[in-house]
């Protein structure tokens, strides 16, 4: 099957002519390989060395195989795997980081995707400075973003940090500072990555809070963790990962359980 990418805004629909509403997500065969090299390669110059020579050995892995989901608009998709399933690929499939290698993606709205601890902020520059350069990555303007500073300087509870270089800062106010920029408004789509497990309690929970409340304005949510304890509360639905391939899809009590026991039948 060919590769297709397909993305608009949601449509809108009056209530004459309504129909079914549109799915968020539409995935459909998706294939993701990786080639990596059989043997430890410690620069550019030996791997260019072997490559010209043709003593670059390489193997293919397949991180998501025929891999098909739907997601409705407004839901709440929680995702368990163990370590190198493919739960994140498949994030940055649906984000368009990762171009598959074989498939079809539908994704309809905006996507705000918090996939990786400090993606798109420079070490260098300070948290108040990082809000605007990430925020651009978003696809809003400064002067957009101007009147929200303090809003998301004070949901990050990083007021006494926010004008040092974060360069300085813990993983974990990292974590806060991506989450209060990546959610300073609402998309149409929040694509989440293990960020939770990052931080405090108290912050953990206000995050939670923050992403129900998009929930009940019609956000479209996947979350990736492995506190599964949030999963049956917070998510409409779950997924549990293996090998690249959806082995168990549907409430989240039935699909932990299975989760669980998978764990220790092994």
């Amino acid at each position: 099957m060919s590769l297709t990418y397909v993305a608009r805004p949601p449509v809108e629909i009056s209530s004459e002519t309504a129909t079914a509403p549109q799915l968020a997500v539409e995935l459909t065969d998706i294939e993701v390989r990786f080639t990596m090299p059989v043997e430890s390669i410690v620069s550019f110059k030996e791997y260019m060395i072997r490559r010209l020579t043709g003593r670059l050995e390489s193997r293919e892995i397949l991180a998501l195989r025929g891999l098909d989901l739907q997601v409705e608009p407004g839901e709440i998709v929680g995702i368990v795997g163990r370590n190198g399933a493919g739960k994140s690929t498949l994030l940055k499939v649906i984000s368009r980081v990762l171009r598959p290698t074989r498939g079809r993606v539908i994704i309809r709205g905006q996507v705000a995707p918090l996939l990786d601890l400090g993606a798109g902020f420079h070490y260098d520059l300070t948290g108040r400075e990082n809000i605007f350069l990430n925020a651009a990555l978003f696809g809003y303007p400064q002067r957009v973003v101007q009147p929200h500073v303090p809003e998301v300087v004070a949901f990050s509870e990083l007021h006494q940090f926010i004008d040092l270089p974060i360069r300085n800062y813990s993983s974990g106010m990292l974590a806060r500072l991506g989450f209060a920029v990546a959610t300073m408004f609402r998309p149409d789509i929040l694509l989440v990555d293990e960020l939770l497990a990052v931080g405090d309690e108290g912050f953990r929970v206000k995050c939670l809070e923050r992403i129900h409340d998009f929930r009940s304005k019609g956000t479209t949510i996947l979350l990736v963790s492995h506190q599964l304890d949030s999963f049956s509360e917070y998510c409409d639905r779950a997924l549990w990962i293996e090998h690249g391939e959806i082995v168990a899809e549907g409430l989240p009590g039935d699909v932990l359980r299975s989760y669980s026991k998978g764990f220790l039948d092994t």
